[in-house]
């Protein structure tokens, strides 16, 4: 074999190399943008999920501060029941059980 039939096989061994490389490269690209496409819509359903909740959890939260307030009235309204029905000489003996739990 002659030097120049070497360099000519050397070439058109490289070009396959470099028409396999582009190939695969064309593989993962196409692969990447998929997995991009799939994440674009996971991220807008979540996003639409996200809304969702934040309309319920809009819905809710007033009723959330009425019942908080329902409950300290009726915190207080018990508190005073019990501390008048007890009366002034079983107050003492209520303070000492609230300090032991």
């Amino acid at each position: 074999m002659n030097p120049s039939s070497i360099a000519l096989w050397l070439t058109v061994l490289g070009t396959a190399c470099w028409v396999v490389c582009f190939w695969w490269m064309y593989r993962i690209s196409k692969k990447q943008n998929s997995l991009l496409d799939r994440l674009g819509e996971q991220g807008k359903r979540i996003e639409k999920l996200s809304r969702i909740e934040h309309d319920l959890i809009k819905e809710v939260y007033p009723q959330v501060s009425e019942i908080k307030e329902g409950m300290v009235e009726m915190i207080a309204a018990v508190k005073e029941n019990t501390e008048s029905n007890n009366g002034p000489a079983a107050a003492p003996a209520q303070a000492a059980a609230r300090r032991k739990a």
